[in-house]
């Protein structure tokens, strides 16, 4: 049997995973975040974060400024927020408590 959800229960649905996820905030229909790490931890959360990308079919933004690694998911041209881009920034939160705990 399958559900059908309505776009409403969907935006319900997305809005509450995000709550989930301490740190990201919502502008639009990107999540943005922004962590403190050097330079090795950038580029070891950066190789993980390709390959959940690339699984998903997603393209997020990540820049490095100073101390700070800022990512992006979203498209940002009026297209919704997506399962997947959520599902994306939770797997960043993963991948960025195993490369800071090393």
């Amino acid at each position: 049997m399958r559900v059908l959800f309505t776009s409403r229960a969907k935006h319900d649905y997305l809005t509450d995973a995000l709550t989930l996820l301490h740190g990201w905030t919502r502008e639009g229909e990107q999540i943005r975040r922004t962590l403190i790490m050097d330079d090795s931890q950038h580029a070891a959360l950066t190789e993980r974060v390709k390959v959940v990308a690339d699984a998903l079919r997603l393209r997020p933004d990540i820049s490095r400024r100073d101390t700070e690694t800022r990512i992006r998911v979203g498209h940002g041209d009026g297209e919704p927020l997506t399962e997947g881009e959520v599902l994306l920034a939770a797997r960043i939160e993963d991948a960025y408590r195993a490369v800071t705990e090393d």
